[in-house]
């Protein structure tokens, strides 16, 4: 049974170089690799995706593993949909609405 302590969410957080125009490359390549693989922007380095339970989030890991960028720094956290729950956002000095499910994933 699917419930919000088995649903998960993946949050990749990350810190690249972008001196060169080399690193810009790779950086945007990173980024736009998320995007391709379901992930959406929370701001600019930080990227969330919503996965059925732990075994997705061990797949998509070991993807953003292989698509890592030569240098920077890229970390995963995970945490269950009832802790997403609890996030609380604003949007300057306004409280935004309480996080909701994708579609997708409806139930029923």
């Amino acid at each position: 049974m699917l419930s919000g302590y088995r649903l998960m969410w993946m949050m990749v957080i990350f810190d690249l170089p972008v001196l060169t125009k080399k690193e810009r490359r790779a950086a945007m390549k990173f980024r736009k690799f998320l995007l391709d693989q379901g992930f959406g922007m929370c701001q600019l380095s930080v990227y969330m995706r919503f996965c059925a339970g732990k075994e997705q989030t061990e797949v998509y890991t070991r993807r953003v593993q292989g698509a890592l960028p030569d240098s920077g720094n890229v970390q995963i956290l995970y945490f269950t949909d009832k802790q997403y729950e609890n996030i609380v956002s604003f949007d300057g000095p306004r409280r935004q609405p309480t996080n909701k499910n994708p579609e997708q994933f409806a139930l029923f």
